[in-house]
């Protein structure tokens, strides 16, 4: 690949703050304060003719009237000479020019870095691969269009500080490469140089996510040497701050191997060279990695080194996306002595964007920075986050990036280095290098619009900082601490519903007879006593109601009379009761007893949960729902709970799900999954006609470049921003959604209370008489009331047993005004309720 006449020179330019003319003294400007308002200029002298302007307008101008007197030149002028005035020439003292402040940006670039490149890309592949050599050659073009990059001029350099200061790339050398990976690796990629192109594509098989040629090592060195210089030209002096456009990028590589397009981890290794080469002024380091991906390189290199401070904001999807595995969840959290001082924040899914970020910055990354003080930061500079990037999948704008950077220049007295790592769009990577560097020049971040971050952005800073909160002092809330004894608020909570429920709907329990899930879902199936019977039936699956408190900021213990249990569900299973519905109500638990584990691993403690409420539904509807003789069955799905409900839909055949009438889903800000056709043909279109799912307003799926397919089912969009409002606003529209899907008209009749009342009575009339069959076993008797005298028993060892009675002739108690409007309100067909033997009865609103 030719070399561009500018890349190929490197200039080796000496610092410049001594060629800066002296300022006048802090203390004249004490003693002789300027008074004419103007801001104290860098270097730049007065211009005449400007001076004389600006007395011209100021004299004529009615805010300045009587001000023209005052000196309206340069503070420096006016302090200088009123002091020189006063003072013997040799008593006149200057200090020395701002130190840092009148140092250059450096910039780091050498394009031999691009003949790291694919031997044989595939044939049946017409794109590049992402970690393309272009990558840093648009980065660096679009600095120098922006006026940004010196010309072979050394005086031009020298004289304008608005340009970047060369910095020269070099070789790393064995003992740099060393410091972090092993000798080993090292002689493997030397290796490579000899490798045939053949030998290359073969051993490329091995490895994850890399590719070979015979300039790979000299590459590699070259780009882990760039590092290191640019950090030791800001370490030395010889730069404010930098910015090293490399590749290949670092911050997988571990020690034994490459990994993930890295080959030497570069910022490791300068990291350490720093350290090595001036063990006084800089002992302690702070890494920031923003890379979409987790630096696992580099939480490898430091892991138990107190004195390094590594953090990382990545998507992680609980150990799915790249690399995989739970390396880099937020539990991991240093060994040994570096214990706290390795920071993951894993986002559960892609799409944050500049406000996640930001939140990132002002709750955790710059309380814990102040913390640690660092004596030199270096951010690992992946712009894979960038908008338009698809690998990453997130929206962070260079504002963001300028802003992050922003923040960071605040440390260690400015000595930041930013090395770039992943960022595979070459318009998003441009664009964002070049907002960093213009930052670190001091121009300052563009404006953000959106400041507001997102409910999974919040949630996964909150969970960080309790993990976090146990070595850093200055974050909180801080953890507590669980007293022995002490009852779970989520069993707390539906044991108060369920007495609520089975006082207000006779509501009982159904029993979960699975040896692994009975004990987890004790108390959480409720169900009215009608939920067999051939009525429309609502099947609810719900997350937990919500518990909103305040809580102490410092201890986060919350006071009973400040918090409130907010329950909008209640008035959906009111509203069914009362309008003839039969009602299952499923609450699906954060937490499942003798399942999940306190502080265990996030991926496994999601995967048990999700296994075990899968298999609740399954039990549930082939146990108490596709048994009963309910032709019209409706499922509500609340918050991640509906993910049950999907979980029925995609196990069962056309014929198994004739009963489901309808489906209706608060999803709010929770992912929205499709259905699959493997059992039924045009699922899709099935689903879609019987759904009303209801998001929040921000969800994702309203993206412009999104469009969901009808195997989503029928989306809309609320207005309400969390699921209890969400609850609270659609409730009458969901009401005639459920009567449209039942079949009834809308609003459908009520059931008077006198007739509920006396339904109960006469349940507990024939509990009271024994002419019921009873439950025996370890299973639950589903009492089931029959006529005339016999009973029949139920004694069943494994799941529901359906106690029904025999018959010796009689007739049920039926009769009576308030009995026979009920039935006739409901359209339940009346008749004789004779049975002959071994005929089943559905309780008192059930059928022939």
């Amino acid at each position: 690949m030719p070399m561009d006449s500018e890349d190929a020179e490197m200039l080796d330019v000496p610092t410049p703050s001594a060629n800066l003319p002296p300022r006048p003294s802090r203390e004249l400007f004490l003693n002789n304060p300027p008074f004419n308002g103007n801001l104290p200029l860098a270097r730049e002298s007065v211009d005449s003719t400007a001076v004389q302007s600006n007395r011209t307008s100021r004299a004529t101008s009615v805010l300045a009237k009587g001000t023209n007197q005052l000196s309206l030149g340069s503070p420096y002028e006016s302090a200088a000479s009123d002091a020189e005035e006063a003072l013997p020439a040799a008593e006149i003292k200057h200090t020395e020019p701002l130190p840092h402040y009148t140092l250059q940006t450096g910039l780091c670039y050498d394009s031999r870095m691009r003949f790291h490149t694919e031997l044989a890309p595939p044939k049946d592949r017409c794109d590049y691969h992402p970690e393309d050599p272009r990558r840093i050659f648009h980065i660096f073009r679009e600095l120098r269009e922006a006026g940004l990059v010196a010309t072979n001029d050394i005086a031009t350099q020298i004289s304008n500080p608005n340009l970047l200061y060369r910095i020269k790339a070099r070789p790393a050398i064995r003992p740099e490469i060393l410091l972090v990976h092993d000798e080993a690796h090292f002689d493997f990629l030397k290796s490579t140089s000899a490798m045939s192109e053949d030998e290359l594509l073969r051993r490329e098989k091995f490895f994850d996510s890399i590719y070979f040629n015979r300039q790979t090592y000299s590459t590699a060195l070259l780009s882990a040497g760039a590092a290191v210089e640019t950090c030791l030209a800001v370490a030395s002096g010889t730069v404010r701050n930098a910015i090293a456009v490399i590749r290949p990028p670092g911050h997988h590589a571990e020690s034994d191997t490459s990994r993930g397009f890295c080959h030497f981890d570069n910022v490791s290794i300068a990291t350490q060279v720093v350290r090595q080469s001036y063990p006084e002024e800089y002992r302690k380091v702070m890494i920031v990695d923003w890379d979409v991906h987790h630096g696992n390189g580099i939480q490898q290199a430091f892991e138990s080194n107190p004195n390094v401070l590594y953090i990382s904001i990545h998507v992680h999807e609980n150990g799915n996306f790249y690399p995989p595995g739970p390396y880099g969840d937020h539990l991991h959290c240093g060994i040994g002595a570096g214990i706290g001082k390795n920071i993951n924040i894993p986002w559960p899914t892609k799409g944050m964007g500049d406000a996640d970020y930001l939140f990132v910055f002002q709750h955790i990354i710059m309380p814990v920075a102040f913390d640690f003080d660092p004596d030199m930061v270096i951010i690992a500079a992946g712009f894979d986050a960038a908008v338009g990037d698809q690998l990453g999948g997130c929206f962070v704008t260079p504002a963001c990036y300028a802003h992050m950077t922003h923040m960071l220049m605040s440390l260690a007295k400015g000595k930041l280095v930013v090395c770039l790592e992943g960022g595979y769009n070459l318009q998003s990577i441009s664009k964002s290098a070049l907002a960093v560097t213009k930052t670190l020049m001091g121009e300052p971040p563009d404006r953000i619009p959106e400041t507001a971050a997102t409910k999974i952005g919040v949630q996964t800073v909150k969970k960080v900082i309790l993990q976090q909160s146990k070595y850093w002092k200055c974050l909180y809330p801080k953890d507590v601490a669980i007293v022995s004894g002490a009852e779970r608020m989520h069993d707390v909570v539906r044991a108060y519903q369920s007495r609520q429920l089975h006082e207000s709907h006779k509501m009982i329990n159904l029993w979960i007879f699975r040896e692994k899930i009975s004990k987890s879902f004790e108390n959480q199936v409720l169900a009215t006593i009608n939920y067999s019977s051939d009525i429309p039936l609502l099947v609810i699956f719900h997350d937990p109601p919500e518990v909103i408190g305040r809580s102490d900021p410092l201890t986060r213990r919350l006071d009973l009379h400040n918090t409130w249990l907010a329950d909008r569900l209640k008035n959906y299973v009111e509203w069914a009761v009362t309008h003839g519905f039969g009602v299952i109500d499923v609450n699906i638990p954060h937490f499942l007893t003798g399942i999940s584990v306190d502080g265990g691993d996030e991926e496994d403690e999601t995967l048990k949960m999700d296994l075990a409420t899968n298999e609740l539904a399954i039990y549930l509807w082939e146990n108490y729902v596709e048994c009963n003789d309910s032709t019209k069955v409706i499922f509500m799905g609340v918050g991640e709970a509906f993910k049950a409900i999907l979980h029925i839909l995609n196990t069962h055949n056309s014929e198994a799900l004739e009963q489901i009438a309808g489906i209706v889903g608060f999803i709010g800000d929770n992912p929205i999954r499709p259905v699959t056709e493997t059992f039924i043909t045009d699922f899709g279109k099935w689903y879609y006609r019987r759904t009303l799912l209801l998001t929040s307003p921000t969800h994702p799926v309203w993206s412009p470049e999104k469009k969901a397919s009808k195997k989503f089912g029928s989306l809309k969009r609320s207005p309400a921003t969390s699921i209890n409002t969400m609850l609270l606003h659609h409730f009458v529209e969901v009401q005639e959604f459920l009567a449209r899907r039942a079949g009834m008209p809308f609003p459908p009749p009520t059931i008077d209370e006198d007739t509920i009342m006396v339904a109960d009575a006469s349940v507990h009339d024939v509990l009271r008489k024994g002419s019921v069959g009873s439950g025996v076993g370890s299973g639950l008797g589903i009492v089931r009331a029959n006529t005339g005298g016999s009973v029949g028993s139920a004694a069943g060892n494994g799941g529901p047993a359906m106690a029904r009675a025999g018959s010796s002739g009689g007739q049920a108690p039926r009769s009576g005004p308030i009995m026979q409007r009920a039935v006739e309100r409901l359209g339940i067909e009346r008749g004789s309720a004779e049975r002959s033997s071994g005929e089943r009865n559905y309780g008192m609103f059930g059928r022939k």
